[in-house]
């Protein structure tokens, strides 16, 4: 299958191609313009890692192998995500089971795989990724590439604005990951990567690419977990389900969208937002204005300018999404630590994310259908948070005790492209 550049629909390439490239001409995102039919009853029969095979091979084409694929999504999907009930009504989808308890595990584990397939195939020796991150990317790319030889890391995230512990996750680890505490906001540290992409001749020097969810690799790999929660619920629940995504840069509500279109049983999605709320007021008025980007307790949706959006988009210019079947709701913070105490009550601990998308279900779902909200992080990752907003203690699990002590090997950065030009220079 050919992708095309959604901005430069002349620039079509493949899949293991738009992996490598990352961003097209024009920091252009690379997408379908059409979809494989399934057998959505068949797939939703099958093991975990063998449906995200047969999904991902659909969409891919020939070009993987099919007992290559299903090597590379054995590795990469190496957990699972199970549904947790919450009440009889409403269930949350816990993404946050891999090695860095996030939902960025799922695209992260896979995008590598598929970057060394491709490599493979180009002949490409070495490769730096350059990526921003707004808490859990910098840890799920960071650990997924860590000591793969001929790949350089390179992660730009805003200093003092994401948890500590989630910094610890991917600032500790050296060796191939080196990472830069920019003196910025998120989008200011996307922008920088997006300027990175407009130097083609840095580009084409370093052979840079970008592990964002930009990247069409973590996007189709996010697809399968939606596949996944909806295997596990009853038939009477999948005819009237509804799914809240917590939204900041849109990847994960864009591959709920494409499962919907590939068919998977979903009666609307709600994209649920912060403070940060361009896409709520955009869906309302038509107008898209990006405001400052506001701190909240959801840090990891603290994005103004979504990058994934021409995606969506897309998908409801292509017709194979309705506008009907999209909310948007933006919570504040009042309602955010509310959303905790009311989860903690029910006997469900939650973190911020998860609670800005339990909220904007609780608003919308109807006595009739059946709610999915999205578990993006482990409670733990949001320490603080969490123990002031609930008043109790909780343990760290083994992966964020292990780096809680250690030093963090960031280095500081001016939210300046030639600083970062001569950072990456100085790499190779």
């Amino acid at each position: 299958m050919l992708l095309r550049n959604i901005k430069v629909p002349s620039q079509q390439v493949s899949f293991l191609d738009a992996v490598r490239i990352g961003l097209g001409e024009q920091q252009g995102l690379f997408f379908p313009d059409q979809w494989p039919s399934l057998d959505v009853d068949a797939l939703l029969a099958m093991p975990f890692v063998e449906r995200s095979a047969a999904i991902l091979g659909a969409l891919i084409g020939d070009e993987i192998p099919q007992a290559e694929l299903l090597a590379m999504v054995s590795q990469a999907f190496a957990f699972g995500a199970p549904v947790a009930k919450v009440t009889e009504q409403i269930g949350c989808l816990e993404l946050f089971h891999g090695p860095t308890l996030a939902f960025k595990d799922f695209g992260g584990r896979f995008m590598a795989q598929a970057l060394l397939a491709s490599q493979r195939r180009s002949g490409i020796a070495k490769t730096t990724i350059v990526t921003a991150t707004s808490g859990d990317t910098g840890a799920a790319v960071a650990h997924a590439f860590f000591r793969q030889p001929g790949v350089k890391v390179v992660i730009l995230f805003p200093k003092g604005k994401i948890s500590p512990l989630q910094e610890k996750l991917f600032t500790t680890l050296g060796e191939n990951i080196q990472t830069l505490a920019v003196d910025g906001d998120f989008d200011q540290c996307q922008a920088l990567v997006k300027e990175v992409f407009n130097d083609r001749d840095l580009v084409a020097k370093l052979q840079i690419n970008s592990a964002n969810s930009i990247n069409i690799s973590r996007l189709f790999a996010q697809i399968c977990y939606y596949f996944e929660a909806v295997a596990q619920l009853t038939p009477e629940q999948r005819a009237e389900l509804v799914v809240a995504v917590p939204s900041g840069n849109f990847g994960n509500l864009t591959a709920g969208l494409i499962a919907k279109a590939l068919g998977l049983p979903i009666k609307r999605m709600i994209a649920a937002t912060n403070a940060n709320d361009t896409v709520p007021r955009y869906w309302r008025s038509g107008v898209w204005q990006v405001n400052p980007t506001v701190a909240t307790l959801s840090n990891a949706m603290d994005v103004s300018a979504p990058n994934n959006w021409p995606r969506v988009e897309d998908l409801l210019a292509q017709g194979v999404i309705a506008r009907e079947a999209l909310s948007t709701q933006v919570v504040d913070e009042e309602d955010t630590q509310l959303s905790m105490r009311q989860l903690a009550q029910l006997g469900y601990l939650s973190e911020p994310h998860a609670a800005v998308a339990y909220k904007a279900l609780k608003r919308e779902l109807s006595p009739t259908e059946y709610g999915l909200f999205l578990g993006t992080a482990h409670p733990a990752k949001f320490k603080e948070q969490v123990e002031n907003i609930l008043g109790n203690p909780i343990a760290l699990p083994p992966a964020l005790a292990a780096v809680a002590g250690e030093a963090s090997l960031a280095a500081d950065l001016p939210a300046d492209f030639v600083e970062l030009r001569k950072y990456l220079l100085a790499l190779e």
